[in-house]
């Protein structure tokens, strides 16, 4: 939310955007660390609880969406006629810098000892505080940048947007919220799906095999993007894939039939890494889908006002998958042999992780009739259409 609001910093002061996205989010890190010192001397408290809420979730927000929004413009400014690709790995390497710092931060928890938690928050915050300080000196805009936004100066957000009938932005906001609500309803139930087929000693292969392939996604839709007349067209595909993989373990009941069936192993499989790759190529598009619909002189006000999609879809997606799986199906409980040759018993609930397709291709078809008659081609699209006539 914090990127809907303050899109319109990032978009008249890069650098004073960077700054604040590195004194946030440094600031909000040493604060969560702090607090939960406090927590720790003084058990209940009420204030420590509150410090982190606002340290954690409100500073380090406002660091967090700042920091996501200055490079991507910066980038698509540097790399006019590879926009997708620049911001492809913009927006991989937000997603793959989990795979750098998961280990990091659970190698300073195993090593600090007592108060590890909060010694490791007040570490990263002076680790982060240098890289994105760096970051910040480094980050500037092409030469010459400037005079196209001296063009638009005086056109507000809600002008650029009625440039194109409103429709249009509402077809992007929708078809962007629904592809992140599915892909979060499906990724955090992944884990137990990957159980119910019988491969809970592979899941955290195939957790780092579908984080691959989101960040692929991120960057190979947003790359072949570039390709593209209309970059419309990504979505439609990727709208496309879900559906089918989705309606395929829906009929063959995948989720529920797929332990010990390899086909069906496969199907569920091949869901996963499908959904992960469109969650990742969904998100990368937005800025460029954004910019050749509404020109640059704008993109970030009107980018950062598009992830609110996100966070709404933050607040929807796991919470529906959940309440699916809370109320449809009977928990039941499953074996899983051990390395050392012993047998534990899983608690699982296939029909409910499978119910929880029924929601999701709903919602697909949804987003994919919305791309199709919300979302209108772009300039360039009918240039093409109208050249190739």
């Amino acid at each position: 939310m914090s990127a809907a609001f303050l899109g319109n910093i990032v978009e008249k002061d890069i650098h004073m955007s960077s700054l604040i996205a590195t004194i946030c989010f440094a600031l909000g890190m040493a604060g969560t660390g702090f607090f939960i010192y406090y927590g720790g001397a003084h058990r209940g408290s009420v204030l420590a609880l509150v410090g982190i809420y606002i340290c954690y979730g409100f500073i380090m927000g406002i660091g967090l969406g700042t920091g996501y929004l200055s490079p991507v413009k910066t980038l698509m400014l540097w790399f006019e006629d590879r926009k997708g690709l620049a911001t492809g790995l913009a927006v991989a390497g937000f997603g793959a810098a989990k795979a750098i710092a998961s280990p990091i931060m659970q190698a300073l928890l195993d090593n600090l000892g007592d108060g590890g938690i909060y010694k490791m928050f007040l570490i990263l915050a002076v680790v982060y505080f240098i890289m994105m300080f760096v970051g910040h000196l480094l980050l500037k805009k092409p030469e010459g940048w400037h005079e196209p936004q001296k063009k638009e100066k005086g056109k507000g957000l809600l002008d650029v947007i009625k440039t194109k009938p409103i429709t249009n932005y509402v077809g992007i906001w929708l078809m962007f919220y629904i592809n992140i609500t599915c892909g979060l309803a499906l990724i955090s139930q992944e884990k137990m799906i990957v159980k119910c087929i019988g491969l809970a000693g592979a899941a955290g292969i195939i957790s780092t095999i579908s984080a691959i392939f989101n960040a692929g996604g991120r960057l190979g839709f947003s790359a072949w993007a570039d390709t593209m007349k209309d970059r419309n067209t990504v979505y439609k595909m990727i709208f496309v894939l879900s559906i089918a993989f989705t309606a395929l373990v829906i009929l063959t009941r995948g989720i529920e039939n797929g332990s010990g069936n390899l086909l069906l192993i496969i199907l569920v499989l091949g869901l996963i890494f499908v959904v992960n790759a469109g969650y990742g190529g969904g998100f990368s598009n937005v800025p460029t889908l954004l910019s050749d619909h509404y020109g640059m002189g704008n993109i970030s006000a009107i980018h950062g006002l598009t992830l609110s999609a996100w966070a709404f879809a933050g607040l929807t997606g796991n919470q529906m998958a959940t309440w699916i799986v809370n109320t449809f199906g009977t928990p039941v409980e499953i074996e899983h042999a051990l390395a050392d040759g012993s047998v534990e018993m899983l608690t699982v609930n296939p029909t409910g992780y499978q119910s929880v397709l029924y929601a999701t291709i709903v919602l697909y078809i949804l987003a994919l009739v919305f791309c199709l008659v919300l979302v209108k081609p772009t300039d360039k699209a009918l240039e093409a259409k109208k050249a190739k006539k």
